[in-house]
Order: C-alpha cells, then structure tokens, then sequence
C-alpha cells in the first residue's frame, strides 16, 4: 500500500507541475516565435525602406534641365521641384486609351499627399500644339486636382520628346496610325528630393525604374514608395 501512495504521490507532482509551468513554456515558445517573426517583418520593412537609384554607367541618373510652362501660364523649371518628392509622367489631353486610367491613378496620389509641400507632380503633355495653358487648366479642373504642386506642363514639342525619350527613356512620339495621334508609355517616375530617379527592387532583386500608371497594384507600391522618400533626410 505504501508504494502505491507513493506512486500516486509522484502523479499528483507530476500534475501539478503540468498545469502551473507547461502553460508557461508554450507561451514563451509562442512568444519567442512570435518575436522573430515580427523582427523578420521589421527588417523586411527597412530593406525595402531604402529605394535604389537609376544608374546608368555607374552614375545616378537624375532629371535633365528643363524650362516649360503650367496650366497657370507660369514658366516652372527642374528647379521648382529641388525639396520635394515627385511623381512624373507623359501623356496628352486627348489621349482616347490610357492617359485618363493614368491621371485617374495619379488623382489617388494627389488625394493622399496634396497637403503636403514636399510633394509634386509634373505630367507634362506630348501634344503641346493642342495642350496649350488654357487646355491643361480645364484638363486640371476636370480631374478635380487639390494640389498646388501639381503641374501640367506644356512647351515646345522637340524640348518634351527629348526629355521622355533620351531624359527618362520613357518612349513618347507621334503616330498618326494610332487612336489620338501620339504613342508613348504609361510609366510614372518616382523623384526624390535631390532630383535622383529612384525605384525599389523587382523580384530579382534590380532596380524597378518606373512604376505603370495603368495599375492600381504597381501605384499602390508607388504610394509606399513616395511615403518611404518622404521621411529620407
């Protein structure tokens, strides 16, 4: 009889330490885990805080010089936009097929950051013929623009194909066998406060380069993107 007392005295230790410690051990285990996985998701977080620059032969591509004239007739250069995060793009008024998807997303951007200072956008016209001042305010009104730094710019026509073509290599030229009369690529094109291209990483670890205005995904990124700009010093 005593062994079984015995025995049933080592049970009922046994028991108890179950119930009091056993819970506590797999919190911990759970915590611990818990942990780790959250220092992973922050350190996620800050790789992809830091946004890469174009290069090009080794050299961070920055926007060329440029002079041209917005909806409010005033002349704005590259230097208006020293200080701030901007957004830019090329299109036209007349554009029958993806400028109104891109400047509808571009209108999300304005909504989000047009009360901020430190942020522009410059969408400058490839069809200034037509695209005069008056044009690009009516344009501007109708997309219901809050943002005072928001440009649209118009200007001699050699002066803007250059600076998509050979200053973005974001293509832009006239097509009269295409609806509207001009071609070119819906990219946006992410500038950071000192006038450098920036982009994050493409799933193979190279630079983006431009973000596609069409896209709600790749604009959503974009958003990210000008926000993690926006606290760089």
């Amino acid at each position: 009889m005593k062994k079984n007392y015995s025995y049933i005295g080592i049970a009922f230790i046994i028991l108890v330490f179950g119930i009091i410690f056993i819970p506590r051990i797999v919190e911990k285990i759970k915590g611990d885990s818990i942990v780790e996985k959250d220092r992973m998701n922050i350190q996620g977080k800050e790789r992809n805080k830091k946004l890469l620059y174009l290069k090009i032969n080794g050299k961070a591509r920055s926007v060329p010089e440029f002079l041209f004239t917005n909806q409010d007739s005033l002349e704005i250069s590259n230097a208006d936009f020293k200080g701030k995060v901007t957004v830019m793009e090329f299109f036209f008024t007349t554009c029958p097929t993806i400028c109104p998807v891109m400047n509808s997303n571009m209108r999300t951007l304005d909504e989000e950051f047009h009360e901020r200072d430190d942020f522009a956008i410059a969408s400058f016209t490839i069809d200034p013929k037509t695209d005069t001042p008056k044009v690009l305010k009516q344009y501007a009104e109708r997309y219901g623009v809050q943002s005072l730094n928001w440009h649209f710019l118009t200007g001699d026509i050699e002066k803007i194909h250059h600076l998509s073509n050979t200053g973005f290599n974001i293509f832009a030229g006239i097509n009269p066998d295409v609806a509207g009369g001009f071609e070119h690529q819906g990219y946006f094109a992410l500038i950071d406060k000192n006038g450098f291209i920036r982009s994050r990483k493409d799933n193979h670890g190279n630079p983006k380069i431009y973000y596609q205005g069409t896209d709600p995904k790749e604009v959503a990124m974009l958003k990210e993107d000008i926000k993690n700009l926006l606290e760089e010093e």
